[in-house]
């Protein structure tokens, strides 16, 4: 049910989710009958990355497929950093989750004999991929799990609101600023509670060029890392190979799909690319094929993804939601190539948490992009990000149930931050630039420090705190970004091109380690911390 944000009291037993996609909704879904709030930036359905999801959810359901074979695959493209335990013990949990989709409504794609239809995508040894209609996958399952959440009478809804900061005491969260989205005059609402799971999406909107929707800026990542929370691997940011550049801010994606049929990418002389760069060509990792996308924009070349002799006439039928785009922008992709670029698409860095989605600060819990979970290293294989919602969502809802949860603190009268005022657009336009330009698809770095030290100025005198949110979880970026001396996965270094073994570890950090390195920069000094970043 929904209910308005001033039918809350201020102090609430409810488990609280922060956030509208996959993992939030599903994670709901999962307590039921356990009373939850759940709190959405934007209406369900709207403003989830989930719901943008083309391809589909990776699962090992196909006869002659397995786990195994699944997390085998997951390791190989995550540049040495994936948590082999829990990339298998994900694997393991597919068939399961995919059924609790199917009683939850969400209507997969059957083959003829009934069985779910899987496709192949980048990376992957086998088809393995459950989608809807082709490339209909994440509407399909928001817009069911929506459905599912509004018909529950234990999940009540609270539509419109963010969160800005989180109320901690003594290493144990205590409640939550929340304000109306969009009304930075309104004065924030708090609630207490001892439980609260953020699956509040991943960062792209600090990327000027990006596919996910505008309210994936950080916030979630900010506000756990101002409360003291590990932060992992913030480095790793991937690049979906083929946005489309028809001047829309998000980009609409070109799902990889496309490549698993045949499409090519071409340059603006028709020749093809990729088959130089990697023996996979257009099915290799996406960091390499983001790349090879980005050498041909930077040479003047152009980029296109080629589906005219693949698909042809068959596109509209196969790929829906791609062809829509297009034709919108006035392309024929049957008989015209579809101009790319790389484009912010997923973050495999978040909120450090365990193998029950548990973080450092006691009763916070953190699901899907805003986690970083150890499944996807420096570099995610193609439909595992939906999985992992799933699964992790399930671990959290199974945690919780199992969990004494001490009843709630009464609230503090002082507000965490009070700061209000609309966004100065010119900063934020500022600071996306920044972030595509320095911290990108190719880094080095001279950008890296000077985007570190712009991001720390921002966070320190920005008048409006959702700028302050964006400059604090695009620090984290930078920071970690600078401190890894090394190209690993979606992490480039121009002036450090290879691996270096010693570090083929993940990253572990806190907001106080990356604010010491923008001081010492600051002070064009080598900050001491930087080891203890990559430990």
């Amino acid at each position: 049910m929904t209910n308005n944000i001033h039918n809350l009291t201020r102090s609430t037993d409810d488990v609280v989710i922060v956030g509208g996609g996959l993992a939030g909704l599903f994670c709901a879904l999962k307590l039921a009958p356990r009373p939850v709030t759940l709190i959405s930036a934007a209406p369900l359905g709207q403003g989830a990355s989930s719901a943008w999801a083309q391809g589909g959810i990776a699962a090992a359901v196909a006869e002659g497929d397995s786990p195994e074979a699944h997390a085998a695959d997951t390791i190989a493209v995550g540049g040495g950093l994936v948590d082999e335990a829990v990339a298998l013990s994900i694997a393991r949990e597919a068939a399961p989750r995919i059924h609790d989709l199917l009683a939850y409504g969400v209507p997969f794609d059957r083959d003829l004999e009934g069985r779910l239809a899987v496709g192949r995508e980048a990376a992957h040894s086998a088809r393995r991929i459950v989608h809807v209609r082709g490339d209909a996958a994440g509407a399909a399952i928001i817009a069911a799990l929506s459905e599912a959440v509004r018909r529950t009478p234990s999940i009540r809804l609270i539509e419109g609101f963010v969160a800005e900061g989180l109320l901690t005491e003594d290493g144990a969260v205590t409640g939550l600023q929340l304000r109306e989205a969009g009304n930075f005059a309104a004065r924030p609402t708090m609630i207490a509670s001892r439980t609260i799971v953020l699956a509040t999406g991943g960062i792209g909107h600090l990327y000027a060029v990006t596919t996910n929707p505008a309210e994936a800026h950080g916030s979630g990542l900010a506000i756990a890392a101002r409360a003291g929370a590990d932060i992992a691997d913030p480095e790793f940011v991937q690049f979906h190979p083929t946005a489309i550049m028809i001047g829309r801010d998000p980009a609409p994606l070109a799902t990889e799909a496309l490549r698993g049929e045949g499409a090519t990418l071409i340059n603006g002389q028709g020749e093809r690319f990729m088959a130089a760069l990697h023996p996979l060509a257009e099915l290799a990792p996406r960091d390499i094929v983001a790349r090879g996308v980005f050498a041909e924009i930077a040479g003047g070349r152009g980029a296109f993804l080629d589906a005219r002799e693949a698909l042809g006439e068959r596109f509209a039928d196969k790929f829906p939601t791609v062809h829509a785009s297009c034709i919108a922008a006035g392309i024929d992709p049957a008989t015209q190539a579809i101009p790319i670029a790389p484009a912010v698409h997923y973050h495999m860095g978040g909120i450090a948490v365990d193998a029950r989605g548990r973080s450092s600060i006691d009763g916070l819990w953190a699901g899907g992009e805003v986690s970083s979970t150890g499944a996807h290293g420096a570099n995610r294989l193609a439909s595992n990000s939906l999985l992992e919602a799933v699964v992790y969502a399930a671990r959290i809802a199974d945690d919780i149930t199992g969990h004494a949860i001490p009843s709630p603190a009464s609230l503090p009268e002082a507000l965490v931050t009070p700061r209000g005022g609309a966004p100065d657009e010119a900063r934020v336009k500022q600071l996306r630039t920044t972030m595509s330009t320095h911290v990108g698809v190719i880094r080095e770095r001279n950008g890296l420090a000077d985007a570190v030290r712009s991001f720390a100025a921002l966070e320190q005198t920005a008048t409006s705190i959702a700028v302050r949110n964006m400059a604090t979880a695009a620090l984290l970026v930078a920071a970690a970004a600078w401190s890894r001396r090394e190209s690993r996965g979606a992490h480039f270094r121009s002036d450090h091109p290879a691996e270096v073994p010693a570090l083929a570890q993940r990253t572990m950090t806190t907001l106080t380690a990356v604010r010491e390195i923008a001081d010492g920069l600051t002070e064009h000094s080598t900050p001491r911390i930087a080891q203890s970043m990559i430990a």
